[in-house]
């Protein structure tokens, strides 16, 4: 766990938050495919790295490192801190731009094992230097082989080519093939799992595979999952429901079912970005590192935050008016300490959870229990959220104001009829039927530090840009 501290009008109060691991990542240039990777591939490192670098709050990446394999592995950039050093980051960046494209050579059997073996022994070492000044608050290392050669080979040849060396080190080992066709499902040497579950962990050779096309957005999403909580020593939130909970969910108060959940971000707070943050960051501002719900849940290390369902409601009885703050996702934990038969237990739980929302078009109110006294004075004493479910096995979680935070306001009815020329000018002229989409794609990004002004095509601030083209029109299956 990472240490953080906030600070405000009163005394500083400890957070934490499960820091994300070292990361070695390795490209594997082959030719001529590196031509058509490069430019993408340089400009979602140096997307996403203006962002990591510059985030307010905890460190969310602590060490990078970053290797080449053509016919000989190269080491571009030694283990050094994400946070605040773009500068050296954005040249590393730039001489990966400045490798041959061209030509041709001979890759040599042994290079990728000697890059992955180097890379660990590089971490070892930084490690024990480290750790002669401060404790340090990783111990292992996750690697990740971006490659455009047919991933099952690539498996292959590492799991070859590791079988004798230690990986206690090691946190995971993925290998990711560049396509240029459609994005494929994940598929993995070892049992098949959620690609946005980062809980892996071994102590041998299991090698997971994953596929990402090869264009800017793709990359840019598949370094952005190096930003989220990936801690599996615990689970995050207890959700209990009513024993009865769908037959009188109101009444039914005892011997609860807990379901085991790991909380996730949706979203980045915009607070959190350079020249909208302010530098000193306090729990009880809305503007602060984490909200409420996320604050508790990384606090309550001895004893699990816990959400305790109250009432179930129809899905048109919340006005959405009364949601506020970052929306989070629960999803069934990947605790590491809970044994084989309780995890696959309680993500059953959870999957019946949500069908049974689903079916019956209903959402759930639930209240955030009361920490123990003296835990946080400045924490309010009990917050409400709505959980909404989804075609996914994820929960939607978003706080819901209490009576005493919502101010009036009148909500006259629409008449049931409206003037017929000003119905025609709207619809006509800017209510467009073949205008409509199922799916809306994420609006422009802020350019950040070091982010160059020029937006790719798919990202150009057009109105096109908000729809996606009709033949790829289908709802949404998550929050």
């Amino acid at each position: 766990m990472h240490p953080g501290r906030t600070t405000g009008k009163g005394p500083s109060t400890p957070t934490q938050i499960d820091q994300q691991p070292p990361r070695l990542l390795i490209v594997h240039i082959t030719l001529p495919s590196w031509a058509d990777i490069c430019s993408n591939l340089c400009e979602a490192l140096k997307n996403f790295f203006s962002l990591a670098c510059s985030l307010m709050g905890p460190s969310r990446m602590s060490l990078f490192s970053l290797y080449v394999v053509q016919n000989q592995h190269e080491c571009i950039l030694p283990f050094v801190q994400v946070k605040g050093n773009f500068a050296r980051l954005q040249a590393c960046i730039s001489e990966l731009r400045m490798l041959q494209r061209e030509g041709c050579f001979r890759p040599q059997g042994t290079s990728l094992r000697l890059a992955v073996v180097d890379g660990l022994q590089q971490f070892k070492q930084y490690s024990r230097h480290m750790a002669t000044g401060a404790a340090l608050t990783y111990t292992s290392l996750e690697i990740t082989v971006l490659t455009s050669q047919p991933g099952k080979e690539v498996v292959k040849q590492l799991e070859e080519g590791l079988k004798d060396t230690d990986l206690v080190r090691v946190r995971r080992l993925q290998v990711v093939e560049v396509t240029n066709g459609i994005l494929e499902h994940m598929d993995s040497a070892s049992p098949v799992e959620d690609p946005s579950n980062d809980e892996s962990s071994f102590l041998g050779t299991d090698i997971d595979l994953q596929t990402i096309d090869n264009d800017t957005v793709s990359m840019e999403i598949f370094f952005k999952a190096w930003l989220h909580n990936s801690g599996t020593d615990q689970e995050h939130i207890h959700l209990l429901l009513p024993s009865r909970c769908f037959s009188n969910i109101s009444r039914a108060r005892d011997n609860p079912m807990c379901l085991k959940c790991d909380l996730q971000e949706r979203l980045l707070s915009p607070s959190l970005l350079p020249g909208t943050a302010d530098s000193t960051l306090r729990m009880d501002d809305p503007k602060g590192d984490f909200s409420t719900l996320y604050q508790m849940a990384s606090q309550s290390s001895a004893s699990r935050y816990k959400l305790q369902v109250i009432k179930a409601l129809k899905s048109s009885g919340v006005c959405e008016s009364l949601t506020y703050g970052l929306p989070f996702i629960l999803r069934p934990t990947s605790c590491w300490q809970l044994d084989w038969d309780e995890l696959e237990t309680n993500q059953q739980h959870f999957h019946a959870l949500c069908h049974s929302l689903l079916k019956r078009e209903w959402l759930l109110l639930a209240k955030g229990e009361l920490l123990s006294p003296g835990y946080s004075q400045r924490i309010p004493a009990s917050t409400f959220y709505v959980i909404m479910p989804s075609h996914s096995l994820t929960l939607l979680v978003k706080a819901v104001a209490t009576r005493e935070l919502i101010l009036p306001n009148p909500f006259p009815l629409l008449p049931e009829d409206p003037p017929d020329d000003s119905l025609k000018t709207v619809e006509a002229g800017q209510l467009q039927t073949n205008r409509v989409r199922a799916t809306v794609a994420p609006l422009p990004l802020i350019p950040a530090q070091g982010r160059a002004p020029k937006m790719p095509a798919a990202s150009k601030p057009s109105s096109e840009a908000f729809f996606l083209p009709s033949e790829q029109e289908e709802y949404p299956s998550g929050p």
